[in-house]
């Protein structure tokens, strides 16, 4: 990273509007008392959008004052980050990115079009509209290349369109973010080859999660095709899901709910459980005598299948309550471990070697 520092010619002061002031207080508050240094970036951001777009060392003290911090720590912060410009910008602060999926697909040209429409990198422009600054990647490599302008991203650039962005800009012109060529987002650039039932073959429409259904009375949940649930309901003053549909099409819909309502208090929805202790609880038959219906989760107070948890005398014994025929290998006496010699235990004493070959 390149030394920041602040520019050599400064304000004579700095402070919030009231407006931004309201602002600060809104955020302070949003922290533990004694935390409020927590605030710190919000703040010098904020500053800086007050300030034509950069960041002045009286805003830094001013910021380190309303905090109570020391003002070193608060220039440290605003050094680092490099979203905090601590020199004059112009009003279109362009962030060219150059790194490698840019470079690739000709950044270097885009570059060459901001050093003769604007000038020299970290200069104002002297219109005082642009100034530009060569950055790391900005995540939008599907679109390359790439700048941000102020807030915005403006994608798949080309030496042309850049131009006339410019211009645009300048003239005070509407101009469109986002692709400068037409492409929608980071489709393919030579159109869908999938999803084109959803999108179109032109991926212009866009009916996916928007084009509403109507429900076809026929295609039915497992739930809603129990026969013993929709007889139970019935038996107790409700009505079958297939009629309840049908009813809350008409006028008596809030009726009908009340009295569905009652109905599934009295066959137990809604416990803990998913079924209440009661004389109907559940009716029987609904799932293989389990008293379960086929939407109701398994293993909270009902009953499981045994062809899926069968017994298995390998298992732990808590599980089985003991092993039924344990393997020699697991009962098989193992070795004791070889015990280690403490760092402070004397070493015993070698004997001496016969001297008598020698």
């Amino acid at each position: 990273m390149t030394v920041r520092r602040l520019a050599e010619v400064q304000p004579d002061s700095f402070d919030f509007t009231p407006e931004n002031r309201a602002w600060v207080d809104r955020q302070i508050k949003k922290y533990p008392a004694g935390r409020q240094a927590s605030a710190v970036m919000a703040l010098l951001r904020r500053a800086q959008q007050q300030h034509q777009g950069w960041l002045p060392k009286p805003a830094i003290e001013r910021t380190a004052e309303i905090l109570d911090m020391p003002f070193i720590r608060v220039l440290e912060i605003a050094t680092f980050y490099t979203m905090y410009n601590l020199s004059p910008v112009g009003t279109f602060f362009v962030q060219f990115c150059g790194t490698t999926p840019c470079v690739l697909c000709g950044a270097h040209d885009i570059r060459a079009v901001l050093e003769q429409r604007v000038g020299p990198m970290n200069a104002v422009s002297s219109d005082g509209k642009f100034s530009w600054l060569e950055v790391e990647c900005l995540g939008a490599c599907c679109n390359a290349p790439m700048v941000q302008i102020n807030d915005d991203y403006y994608e798949d650039l080309t030496p042309e369109n850049l131009r006339t962005l410019l211009d645009d800009l300048a003239a005070g012109r509407p101009v469109r973010t986002g692709s400068q060529t037409g492409r929608r987002t980071s489709e393919p650039v030579g159109g869908l080859t999938s999803l084109t039932a959803i999108y179109g073959p032109d991926g212009k429409g866009d009916t996916f999660g928007t084009q509403r259904v109507a429900d076809d009375a026929a295609v039915l949940t497992a739930a809603n095709q129990d026969p013993a649930f929709d007889a139970a309901l019935a038996a107790h003053g409700g009505a079958s899901p297939a009629d309840a549909a049908s009813a809350t099409a008409g006028d008596g819909t809030a009726g009908h709910h009340a009295e569905l309502g009652k109905s599934q208090d009295d066959m137990g929805h809604g416990g803990l459980d998913g079924q209440r202790k009661s004389a109907t609880a559940r009716p029987v038959g609904s799932v293989a005598d389990t008293e379960t219906r086929t939407d109701d989760p398994v293993g909270i107070g009902q009953v499981e299948s045994s062809a899926v948890h069968t017994s298995n005398p390998q298992s732990d014994p808590d599980r089985q309550g003991g092993p039924a025929n344990p393997s020699p290998e697991r009962t098989a006496a193992k070795p004791a471990p070889r015990r280690l010699r403490s760092a402070r235990e004397p070493r015993k004493p070698t004997k001496p070697k016969d001297q008598s070959d020698a």
